[in-house]
């Protein structure tokens, strides 16, 4: 960790001393420091966590001539304080006593036993246990960056390459908890929602991040997790990669056995989704930010907190291997296939211990007595959950089960070390079992017979003394004690010696007892330290079977994500879709998946895209259904990619390698960047990137300008993406002249979504039809959203003036009008009629009414 310089504290007081000496090596986190039943914060620190804790801000005593700032928290309720800090992206440092207060002759000797920062988490009081917590560092050189990212709480270590470029839809994708950057890297990650740590250069340097790795993972060089077997165009992922080890093993404070590989990701891997994309899809979060309603909250029902973390992964990495994506798909299709097997495989996996996150902290020594007691029982589940995937019947799931075979050794040592019922600190004791220890047996055995021989001494006592209240008794300030009331003190005996006069008594200790209570106090603290000996030595014993434990893991989120698939399927009735070699994209009775579950009455539709129909132009009405219809059909391509059935009919795919989307109308006003100017970036950004095989997604291009400008840009973005490009398009637009591309393009195909008028009323069909729309129905929209009456009638007397006037040359014309009707021979003009246009009968009392009445027929007469 980076340290300040060391500051002058010879003014201070020696615990002050001792405070500012342990911040001076963490300069920019927040030092929780230890005295007593507290932790306490000094100065600077106790200030801020005073702000974002909510906390109490003193001022007591005084060191170098100054009072001092101070705020404490008690330190059995510290991780509510610290999940706080770190939900609010702040690091900290927790600082305890480890030196013996009753030896020391100065301040009692601290040490820094824990650092805690965002992408560093392992506790599982601070972790999101359905939700991933990465650590990323990225390096830089020139245009090309390398990418580096581990979870800390599974031990998975990744890395890839990439351009500036991409640098954003990876962050998307990856949602980093805390990034390290280079420091000389200042723009590299603008600031923001994501805490920036900044390192020394030599840290990103590729040739000791490589010596580093190797060192780590007990090979000579990388060759093993490298593609080509040579660093080359990764030497900046390698080097990112060395520096977030570095960063990891120095907020840890040891090393990180857990982490046993380094998994370089091809650009090919998945389909590709920018930043824009997974926005717009709302895959795991909506467009105001929240957690549902999404893909992710329809989809997860997995009865585990690995299936859910491996759910939310899925969904944000599509595959681009059809191969794997269809092995996935008849995994699901057995599953469905014996509806009882499926229920007993989520009853046997609900509640199951996380394989994954206990295995990490095995590996860091934090594992907790109850985590290693689920640990237990949830290897005692592995053979009836590997007996059902076998049922199944399907080779992958086969596969599976035999990626859960038990771990003897580890099974052995819980079951032999282990309580049944074990505390939940270690420091409470009874966690290692009985009869696994015999020198423990037999501490345990003078606190077991404590409470007979107070029985037994009580009963003496009240005999020799004549005392029939008397009572022997212990509590933790004073120890073991003999209580007799004042009306009897005469009857005291000379070897009695008084401990503590009380109100209405005494309490005295006997030889026999000060005896006694030496022998038991004594036993209780070499028990405990005992216990936490023999733990310490459990997790030891227990390390090697660390990898086993995370393939187990590995193995059950799989599973419990195909489940959450099939019992997906089954309830909403989803099919499996069907990769074919040639290109294109055919939906029969699709539905969105999301809006289907908020709605009683869905309509599906259909969809067709090939090679010779390569774009649908889709025109119809403002809340007709455009944005859904396309977004629908991303989502079935995104979720038939990550090896689920998907919300219609039937689903025939060509091969793809891009889902790209420009929809909505945002701006940035943080960069300086207008709706338009947004919604051009990613206009460009698709028209650069998009191939052949990419499915692209056109909302309302050109909106944001003047109507020609608009649809200057409009025709000439969707020509270029016929041409060009090439892509499977759904470009949407209310620029009624670009759906006669569909005569220039045979690729091209009009479709719309239509509306009727009832009464006063719009009725939207959501039923896609070929052919375009013949009218906008804005002004009929706009009067449903609650324009006043005044307003609409406006609306529609200037719309019926546009329509029946000749476009001029200047002029901005309704895109959807008719051709225009005949001028009327004369407008005819009178005050009666005047009034009548200007009267809003919706706005009146029956009173205005008669009277308004009244006045309109002495106009009439004039």
């Amino acid at each position: 960790m980076t340290s300040a310089p060391a500051p002058d504290t010879s003014a201070h007081t020696p615990v002050m001393r001792q405070y500012l000496q342990l911040k001076a090596r963490h300069p920019d986190m927040l030092l929780f420091y230890r005295m007593g039943d507290f932790y306490e914060l000094f100065y600077e620190d106790a200030e801020k966590a005073a702000r974002l804790l909510d906390i109490t801000l003193t001022r007591r005593g005084q060191s170098a001539g100054q009072p001092i700032p101070m705020a404490g928290v008690p330190f059995h309720a510290i991780e509510p304080y610290l999940a706080r800090l770190v939900r609010l992206g702040e690091s900290a440092v927790i600082c305890e006593q480890v030196g013996d207060p009753a030896t020391a002759k100065g301040p009692v000797e601290r040490a820094v036993s824990r650092i805690v920062t965002p992408g560093t988490l392992t506790d599982a009081s601070l972790l999101d246990d359905r939700a991933e917590s990465l650590l990323l560092a990225i390096g830089a050189e020139g245009e090309q960056l390398g990418l580096a990212w581990l979870n800390l709480a599974s031990g998975d270590l990744r890395a890839q390459a990439c351009r500036r470029g991409d640098l954003a839809s990876h962050l998307e994708r990856l949602r980093p908890a805390e990034i390290l950057v280079p420091d000389g890297a200042r723009d590299l990650v603008p600031d923001g929602r994501i805490p920036v740590k900044r390192l020394p250069e030599w840290h990103f340097d590729p040739t000791e991040a490589a010596r580093l790795l190797a060192e780590h993972l007990g090979t000579r060089d990388l060759a093993a997790f490298l593609p080509d077997g040579d660093v080359g165009n990764l030497a900046s992922a390698v080097g990112a990669a060395g520096a977030l080890m570095h960063y990891a093993r120095s907020t840890q404070l040891q090393a990180l056995g857990h982490v046993t590989g380094l998994l370089v990701e091809r650009p090919g891997s998945f389909l590709r989704l920018d930043a824009a994309t997974r926005r717009n899809l709302e895959i795991t979060e909506t467009l105001r930010g929240e957690a549902a309603p999404t893909l992710l909250s329809l989809l997860d029902c997995c009865v585990s907190a690995m299936g859910a973390r491996w759910l939310r992964h899925a969904l944000h990495h599509p595959l681009a291997d059809r191969r794997e994506a269809a092995s996935r798909h008849r995994a699901v299709d057995a599953l469905l296939a014996d509806p009882d097997g499926l229920a007993d495989l989520r009853a046997t996996l609900r509640g199951c211990a996380d394989f994954e996150r206990i295995a990490a902290r095995i590996a860091l020594g934090s594992a907790r007595p109850r985590e290693l007691a689920a640990l237990r029982e949830g290897i005692g589940r592995l053979p009836q959950m590997a007996g059902l995937l076998v049922r199944s019947g399907a080779d992958s799931l086969s596969v599976l089960a035999e990626d859960l075979a038990v771990p003897g050794g580890c099974a052995a040592e819980l079951a032999r070390a282990l309580a049944e019922e074990p505390a939940a600190q270690v420091r409470d004791g009874g966690v290692i079992a009985d009869g696994f220890s015999p020198e423990l047996d037999e501490l345990r055995g003078v606190q077991a017979n404590c409470g007979q021989f107070l029985l037994d001494l009580e009963a003496r006592e009240r005999t020799r003394t004549g005392v029939p209240s008397l009572k022997v008794e212990f509590n933790k300030v004073h120890g073991f004690y003999i209580e007799i009331t004042h009306a009897h003190t005469d009857k005291v005996p000379l070897d009695y010696r008084r401990r503590q006069t009380l109100k209405n008594a005494e309490r005295y200790i006997t030889p026999e007892l000060k005896a006694f209570e030496d022998k038991a106090l004594s036993a209780n603290d070499r028990a405990l330290a005992l216990e936490r000996a023999l733990y310490d030595d459990l997790m030891v014993r227990l390390a090697p079977a660390i990898p086993d434990l995370q393939r187990i893991g590995r193995a059950l989120a799989l599973a419990d994500g195909l489940a959450a698939f099939a019992e997906t399927a089954r309830r909403r009735d989803w099919r499996a879709p069907e990769f074919r070699a040639e290109a294109g994209l055919e939906i029969e009775a699709g539905r969105h998946p999301v809006v289907e579950a908020q709605v009683d009455d869905f309509i599906a539709n259909d969809l067709r895209l090939g090679a010779t129909r390569r774009m649908l132009l889709v025109t119809g009405p403002n809340m007709g259904g455009k944005s859904t219809y396309m977004r629908q059909a991303a989502l079935i391509v995104l979720l038939a990619h990550c090896g689920s059935f998907v919300p219609a009919q039937a689903c025939r795919l060509g091969p793809l390698d891009a889902i790209y989307t420009r929809i909505g109308a945002s701006d940035d006003l943080a960069s300086g960047r207008s709706t338009f100017m947004v919604e051009m970036t990613e206009a460009a950004a698709i028209l650069h990137a998009a191939t052949e095989r990419s499915l692209v997604l056109m909302d309302e291009i050109g909106r944001g300008t003047s109507t020609f400008d608009g649809l200057a840009l409009a025709f000439a973005i969707a020509r270029h993406l016929v041409e060009r490009n090439r892509a499977l398009t759904l470009f949407s637009t209310h620029y009624f002249e670009l759906t006669r591309m569909s005569h220039d393009y045979p690729e091209c195909a009009n479709v719309h979504l239509d509306a009727v008028e009832h009464g006063r009323r719009i009725v939207f069909l959501h039923a896609v039809e070929e052919g375009p729309a013949s009218q906008s129905y804005g002004i009929q929209v706009a009067a449903l959203a609650g324009i006043p009456g005044t307003v609409v009638r406006e609306a529609k007397r200037r719309l019926a003036e546009l329509e029946n006037r000749q476009v001029a040359a200047e002029g901005q014309p309704d895109l959807f009008s008719a051709a225009p009707a005949p001028p009327p021979e004369a407008e005819v003009r009178h005050p009666a009629l005047d009034a009548l246009r200007d009267l809003d009968p919706d706005a009146l009392t029956p009173r205005q009414a008669q009277e308004a009445l009244y006045r309109l027929l002495e106009l009439a007469k004039e």
